[in-house]
Parts: C-alpha cells; sequence; structure tokens
C-alpha cells in the first residue's frame, strides 16, 4: 500500500524542496481528426465539456451561440460547456480541422477558462502560436491510432494533451491579464495561497498542531503582504471552501494513506502527523471521517 510522505529526522536534511502534491482528474471525450468536403455542415448541438476545434486546412465556418466565426488553417475556437454551437464550410472548399472535448477538475484553470472573453484565437495571436506545437504533437499522434488505441499511444496522447494544458495556463494567463488583470490576479493569489497551505501540511510531520492554532494562516497572509481576512475571502471565491477546511481535507487524506499501511501503529502516525497524543489524533480523525482511526483500518479496504 502507498505511504505518506515522511521527512528525514531533524538535522538530517542538509536543504530541501518541497513540491506541493498534484491532484489533478482529465477526461478526454470525442478527440479526432477529420477531413471533411465543402457540403459538410454539423447540426447545431451543444455538450456538457470544454471544446477546443484547431482548423488545419481550408476554411470552417463556426456558428456559436448564435454568432459566426470564420476558422482559417491554424485559427483555434474554444467553446465552453452549454454553447450552441454548428459548422459548415466557410468558402463550400474542403477542411480540415482537429477537435478535442474534455473536462478537468483544476479549479485554478477552468476559473481562468470562463473568464476570457474570446471565443476566437487567430493564427497571429499569441494563445494560437503559443498552443501550434502542442497541438500539432496530438495530431500527429492521432494520425497513428487505426482502431483500437494502445498504451504507449494513449499514454503519449496524455502526456501532449497535459503539455497543452501547461502552454495554456502560460498563454491565458497573459491574455487574463490584458482583460480581466483585476481578476486574474486574484486567482493567482488563491494559488499562491493554496501551494503554501500544502507545505503546512508536511509541517505538521515536525511540528505539534493545536486545536486553538490558525495552522500558520496568518503566517502565509503575512507572507504574502495581505490582512488574514484578505487570504481567507480569496481562497473561498476560488476554491469554495476555508484554507481551514482546505487543510483539514489535505491532513485526512495523508492520515488516511498511513492508515492504509497497516505495518504502522496509530500510535507512529499520530506522531508523524505532529498530534501530541494519539487521543488528539484519534478525536480530530473521528470529527473529520465519522469514524475512529481504528474503526476506519477495521473497515477494510473498500472504506474509500
Amino acid at each position: 500500500m502507498a505511504s505518506a510522505f515522511m521527512p528525514p529526522a531533524l538535522g538530517q536534511s542538509i536543504s530541501e524542496t518541497i513540491i506541493p502534491d498534484v491532484k489533478t482528474t482529465l477526461n478526454l471525450f470525442g478527440m479526432h481528426l477529420r477531413k471533411v468536403s465543402g457540403a459538410w455542415n454539423y447540426p447545431i448541438h451543444a455538450h456538457p465539456q470544454y471544446e477546443f476545434n484547431y482548423v488545419l486546412e481550408g476554411e470552417q465556418r463556426m456558428i456559436v451561440n448564435n454568432r459566426s466565426y470564420t476558422q482559417r488553417a491554424g485559427d483555434l475556437v474554444l467553446l465552453r460547456p452549454g454553447d450552441s454551437h454548428s459548422s459548415q464550410s466557410g468558402n463550400g472548399q474542403p477542411f480540415t480541422y482537429f477537435c478535442i472535448h474534455f473536462d478537468i477538475d483544476d479549479k485554478l484553470l477552468i476559473s481562468l477558462l470562463s473568464r476570457l472573453n474570446h471565443m476566437l484565437f487567430t493564427a497571429e495571436s499569441p494563445i494560437a502560436h503559443k498552443l501550434t506545437p502542442p497541438l500539432s504533437k496530438l495530431v500527429d499522434i492521432s494520425t497513428t491510432i487505426h482502431g483500437d488505441i494502445t498504451m504507449s499511444q494513449r499514454m503519449m496522447l496524455q502526456s501532449a494533451v497535459f503539455d497543452l494544458f501547461g502552454q495554456l495556463w502560460e498563454a491565458f494567463s497573459i491574455e487574463a491579464n490584458l482583460h480581466a488583470s483585476a481578476t486574474y490576479e486574484k486567482v493567482e493569489l488563491a494559488h499562491q495561497i493554496r501551494s503554501r497551505l500544502q507545505g503546512l501540511v508536511y509541517q505538521q510531520f515536525k511540528h505539534d498542531i493545536q486545536e486553538d492554532r490558525t495552522l500558520g494562516v496568518d503566517d502565509i497572509a503575512a507572507e504574502l503582504g495581505i490582512s488574514s481576512s484578505h487570504c481567507y475571502r480569496v481562497f473561498r471565491q476560488v476554491f469554495g471552501l476555508s484554507p481551514r477546511e482546505f487543510l483539514s481535507q489535505q491532513m485526512l487524506h495523508e492520515a488516511k494513506i498511513l492508515l492504509d499501511d497497516l505495518r504502522l501503529p496509530v500510535s507512529h502516525i499520530s506522531a508523524l502527523l505532529g498530534y501530541r497524543d494519539i487521543a488528539h489524533f484519534s478525536r480530530q480523525f473521528k470529527r473529520w471521517q465519522g469514524q475512529s482511526p481504528r474503526e476506519y483500518r477495521e473497515s477494510g479496504p473498500l472504506h474509500n
């Protein structure tokens, strides 16, 4: 079974860089590369995922929410969930396009996507220019798939898609700063707070937790040059929960991973997580989970 991160004993580590946890779920739907005739006409429809539609050759006319957009080679259209759209040739000639539908649980990225003012990004735009290499890679991989997808192809697709999202973040950050700098700054600040909160989780392995402490949130606010109230408010607006609630979720996650390793006594887990005694840890775990650590273990491998 997996074990949570256990830092070396105090005094053994000369230097240390803690990388915040990466917990992102990405789902891809209906990815396809298609060349169509000049008579192509796809009816009005909508779907619950985001969509990127990228024209490689020719010209496409896309009608989104009753507004017409003309895509030429290298142009990219971003469709949001629920957008009504249809497609046809823009000049009566064949054209080739690549399409990918996706949803992702990264609230920062979704928040940024939802605030963009544009739907069409022309080939000359900074965003389309930034995204061309990963999109081209996805197209190249797609041309190798015939019938069932192999494990190698699936992993290469996922790798290319995450590369695409990395470029998206950088490119869209620039766009968001141009059109909604105040809003983007708030999202970026929430991201900084979240990263520091994840670092605090690991610090709990080294320091005693007191129930009446702020668990370092005040220190994070001071480090970022903001008030504690502003820190709480911005974090809740972006992530939908308070910094303290986020910390509790993270600590519960780490506690569960440690408890899943039956080789570790509960007393040892309690010490690893920074609690002053096993009774304190048991009370806190039951408050979070509705079960004591012992009851959680006895409930077996299906408790998650």
